[in-house]
Protein backbone atom coordinates (compact mmCIF):
# COMPACT_ATOMS: atom_id res chain seq x y z
CA UNK A 1 0.00 0.00 0.00
CA UNK A 2 2.90 2.07 -0.46
CA UNK A 3 1.16 4.61 -2.93
CA UNK A 4 -1.00 6.20 0.15
CA UNK A 5 2.14 8.18 0.44
CA UNK A 6 1.72 10.14 -3.19
CA UNK A 7 -1.75 11.35 -2.11
CA UNK A 8 -1.84 15.16 -0.88
CA UNK A 9 -0.24 17.34 -4.10
CA UNK A 10 -3.13 18.06 -5.71
CA UNK A 11 -6.60 17.59 -5.23
CA UNK A 12 -7.37 15.34 -8.77
CA UNK A 13 -4.19 13.13 -7.92
CA UNK A 14 -6.10 12.63 -4.24
CA UNK A 15 -9.24 11.53 -6.75
CA UNK A 16 -7.00 9.32 -9.34
CA UNK A 17 -4.80 7.43 -6.14
CA UNK A 18 -7.83 7.04 -4.33
CA UNK A 19 -9.39 5.46 -6.98
CA UNK A 20 -6.51 3.08 -7.72
CA UNK A 21 -5.85 2.10 -4.70
CA UNK A 22 -9.40 1.79 -4.18
CA UNK A 23 -9.16 -0.69 -7.07
CA UNK A 24 -6.36 -2.54 -5.85
CA UNK A 25 -7.83 -3.55 -1.99
CA UNK A 26 -11.52 -3.14 -3.27
CA UNK A 27 -12.58 -3.68 0.41
CA UNK A 28 -11.23 -1.12 2.75
CA UNK A 29 -12.08 -0.09 6.25
CA UNK A 30 -14.11 3.21 4.62
CA UNK A 31 -16.18 1.39 2.11
CA UNK A 32 -18.44 -1.25 2.24
CA UNK A 33 -18.87 -3.36 -1.53
CA UNK A 34 -21.02 -5.78 -3.03
CA UNK A 35 -20.16 -7.75 -5.65
CA UNK A 36 -17.71 -10.48 -7.40
CA UNK A 37 -13.95 -10.15 -8.29
CA UNK A 38 -14.81 -9.21 -11.34
CA UNK A 39 -17.93 -6.30 -10.74
CA UNK A 40 -18.02 -4.55 -7.73
CA UNK A 41 -20.13 -1.33 -6.77
CA UNK A 42 -19.11 0.42 -3.17
CA UNK A 43 -19.67 3.37 -1.19
CA UNK A 44 -17.82 5.41 1.03
CA UNK A 45 -19.00 6.27 4.49
CA UNK A 46 -19.75 9.56 3.25
CA UNK A 47 -22.05 8.71 0.32
CA UNK A 48 -19.33 8.71 -2.03
CA UNK A 49 -19.90 5.82 -4.73
CA UNK A 50 -17.75 3.78 -7.11
CA UNK A 51 -17.89 0.69 -9.65
CA UNK A 52 -15.52 -1.49 -10.83
CA UNK A 53 -15.57 -3.87 -13.72
CA UNK A 54 -12.38 -5.73 -14.05
CA UNK A 55 -11.88 -7.64 -16.98
CA UNK A 56 -8.02 -9.76 -17.66
CA UNK A 57 -5.47 -6.90 -17.39
CA UNK A 58 -7.67 -4.44 -17.70
CA UNK A 59 -9.81 -2.38 -15.14
CA UNK A 60 -12.67 0.40 -15.50
CA UNK A 61 -13.96 2.91 -12.96
CA UNK A 62 -16.87 5.38 -12.43
CA UNK A 63 -17.64 7.21 -9.53
CA UNK A 64 -19.43 9.91 -7.64
CA UNK A 65 -19.14 12.47 -5.39
CA UNK A 66 -22.23 12.89 -3.24
CA UNK A 67 -20.90 16.24 -1.83
CA UNK A 68 -20.50 17.98 -5.17
CA UNK A 69 -22.68 15.68 -7.51
CA UNK A 70 -19.70 14.96 -9.84
CA UNK A 71 -18.76 11.94 -11.60
CA UNK A 72 -15.22 10.46 -12.58
CA UNK A 73 -13.92 7.80 -14.72
CA UNK A 74 -10.99 6.12 -14.93
CA UNK A 75 -9.44 2.74 -17.27
CA UNK A 76 -6.41 0.65 -16.49
CA UNK A 77 -4.40 -1.51 -17.74
CA UNK A 78 -1.41 -3.67 -16.82
CA UNK A 79 1.45 -5.42 -18.62
CA UNK A 80 3.79 -7.11 -16.40
CA UNK A 81 5.32 -4.07 -14.11
CA UNK A 82 3.80 -1.40 -15.71
CA UNK A 83 0.07 0.07 -15.25
CA UNK A 84 -1.19 2.88 -17.84
CA UNK A 85 -4.19 4.61 -16.15
CA UNK A 86 -5.67 7.61 -18.20
CA UNK A 87 -9.22 9.20 -17.02
CA UNK A 88 -11.63 11.66 -17.07
CA UNK A 89 -12.50 14.43 -13.70
CA UNK A 90 -15.78 15.65 -12.94
CA UNK A 91 -15.22 18.47 -15.45
CA UNK A 92 -14.36 16.11 -18.59
CA UNK A 93 -10.61 17.16 -18.50
CA UNK A 94 -8.49 14.21 -18.84
CA UNK A 95 -5.41 13.20 -17.37
CA UNK A 96 -2.75 9.79 -17.17
CA UNK A 97 -0.76 7.85 -15.14
CA UNK A 98 2.22 5.52 -15.95
CA UNK A 99 3.35 3.72 -12.45
CA UNK A 100 5.86 0.83 -13.21
CA UNK A 101 7.45 -1.68 -10.16
CA UNK A 102 11.30 -2.27 -9.90
CA UNK A 103 11.88 -4.58 -6.89
CA UNK A 104 10.25 -2.84 -4.07
CA UNK A 105 10.08 0.98 -5.82
CA UNK A 106 6.64 2.01 -7.55
CA UNK A 107 7.87 4.91 -10.28
CA UNK A 108 4.71 7.04 -11.35
CA UNK A 109 4.82 9.99 -13.94
CA UNK A 110 2.30 11.43 -15.49
CA UNK A 111 -0.50 14.87 -16.35
CA UNK A 112 -3.04 15.72 -14.12
CA UNK A 113 -6.39 17.15 -15.46
CA UNK A 114 -4.79 20.88 -15.80
CA UNK A 115 -2.36 19.55 -18.33
CA UNK A 116 0.65 19.82 -14.97
CA UNK A 117 3.44 17.02 -15.37
CA UNK A 118 3.86 15.34 -12.41
CA UNK A 119 6.35 12.48 -11.21
CA UNK A 120 8.05 10.48 -8.13
CA UNK A 121 8.98 7.38 -7.08
CA UNK A 122 7.55 5.49 -3.81
CA UNK A 123 8.93 2.75 -1.52
CA UNK A 124 9.01 0.89 1.57
CA UNK A 125 10.86 3.88 3.17
CA UNK A 126 8.13 6.75 1.70
CA UNK A 127 7.80 9.00 -1.14
CA UNK A 128 9.70 12.06 -2.96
Amino acid sequence: MVLVCIMGATPMRNIVLSALIASAFAMSAEASCIGSGSFQSCTDLNGNSYTINRYGNSMHMDGYNSETGSSWSQDSYRMGNTTQTHGYDADGNSWNMQQQRLGNTTFYSGTDSDGNFFSGSCSQFGCN
